[in-house]
């Protein structure tokens, strides 16, 4: 069933916290994930740049509330990688 693969990577951004500052459609802390897609539609380099955000922490993008360096908080780098995946594909 196609949906079950962008369920697991929901699942996966809920178990990582990433939902509390971040949500589908509604900006919270952090961007929307449907805004993030959108701004990122295209752009091949997108992905790495996106796992190393995510990874490592940034600001500026979207504002001045920095976004934690997640490897801090058990993020790993194929965590990350799957989360983009997702949000991208949104």
């Amino acid at each position: 069933c196609g949906a079950t693969p962008v369920m697991a990577d929901q699942a996966l951004a809920t178990a990582k916290g990433c939902m509390g500052c971040h949500q589908l459609a509604a900006k919270v802390v952090g961007p929307s994930y449907n805004d993030v897609a959108a701004k990122y539609k295209g752009d091949a380099s997108a992905k790495a740049m996106l796992v190393d955000k995510v990874i490592n922490g940034g600001v500026g993008t979207w504002g001045q509330i920095p976004m934690p360096a997640n490897k801090l908080m058990g993020v790993t780098e194929a965590d990350a990688a799957k989360i983009v995946d997702w949000i991208l594909s949104l």
